[in-house]
């Protein structure tokens, strides 16, 4: 069991005039609005620090607050390698299935809290996240210097990454060059209970995936991708925008939409569900201190060794 959390929001003009269980119910869909009322009622929600009736209607500026009661978090893998460290900055390989951040049922079966617990003393900062079931490198700042210098790097896309990523055979319908690019916008779409997701859309924000043939295997496809943006689950939506899904790709199919599930007894897959074969492989950055350009290398897992 970990210690339990607390949600803070504070209520916007959107949010003015809504009942206190409209508030959580619309905007929470992961649970149900009869969960958000026994929550309510039970005192883990208050406003402005007192506890509230669920058809309490809702103030512009008031704080509220969700006293997550403590909970037994999903079993993950819980270890990570050092790849690289030095007093600014520290990169490590990130174990498929670990979260990089707190999110949903996940709080200390992070990375950022098993890193918090090796570093106790100016916990490094992630400068950017692979998704749940993406293993490979991280990038973490170890003082505001590096990261401000990182982050700036990021942005301006100067930190260059390269996955490897597993598909499906070659398709005699629809074979691929050698080298290929993707350039698909990516952005948010409706999507049930969570609300949105990210999918390929041209309402959506540009993004650019460049990929390499590696091998061509009977059962699969190998390939090395690098990506000039970050959007949410690029790569996973950029090739399954092409018709060539990441192989185990609970989420994504061909056409890089979410796929829906009809029957009553499953639920909606969610992009934290793993399955997929995708690895950061290599990331170089400019040294904040020194200004020499560094490459880590993340040791793939056998599928996604050439």
């Amino acid at each position: 069991m970990n210690q339990g959390w607390t949600y803070h929001n504070q209520v916007n003009q959107a949010g003015a005039g809504l009942t206190l269980l409209e508030f959580y119910a619309q905007r929470y869909r992961h649970s149900s609005g009869t969960e958000w009322q026994a929550r309510i009622e039970t005192g883990q929600v208050t406003i402005d620090g007192r506890q509230a009736t669920p058809d309490t209607v809702l103030k512009q500026g008031q704080n509220l607050a969700y006293h997550r009661p403590p909970w037994q978090e999903p079993t993950v893998p819980l270890t990570f390698d050092v790849l690289y460290e030095d007093a600014d900055v520290l990169a490590i390989h990130k174990p498929s299935g670990l979260p990089v951040l707190p999110g949903g049922a996940f709080l200390e079966h992070t990375l950022l809290h098993q890193v918090q617990q090796c570093f106790p003393q100016g916990t490094p900062f992630p400068i950017h996240r692979l998704g749940r079931g993406t293993s490979g490198v991280v990038l973490m700042a170890r003082s505001q210097q590096a990261r401000a210098a990182l982050s700036q790097q990021m942005r301006t896309r100067q930190i260059q990454k390269v996955y490897r990523a597993l598909i499906g055979p070659e398709q005699t319908t629809h074979p691929l060059e050698k080298q290929f690019e993707i350039t698909q916008a990516i952005g948010k779409v409706p999507y049930p209970e969570l609300g949105y997701i990210y999918a390929a859309t041209q309402k959506g924000r540009p993004a650019h995936s460049a990929c390499t043939i590696l091998q061509r295997r009977p059962e699969a496809t190998l390939l090395a991708v690098t990506i000039t943006t970050g959007r949410p689950h690029q790569i996973r939506i950029h090739l399954a925008t092409i018709g060539y899904p990441l192989l185990g790709d609970p989420l994504y199919v061909a056409g890089g939409q979410p796929q829906s599930i009809s029957s009553e007894e499953r639920s909606q897959p969610v992009p934290g569900d793993c399955g997929y074969w995708l690895h950061a492989f290599s990331l170089q950055f400019i040294h904040p201190t020194s200004q020499e350009r560094v490459k880590v290398v993340s040791e793939p897992p056998q599928p996604l060794k050439c």
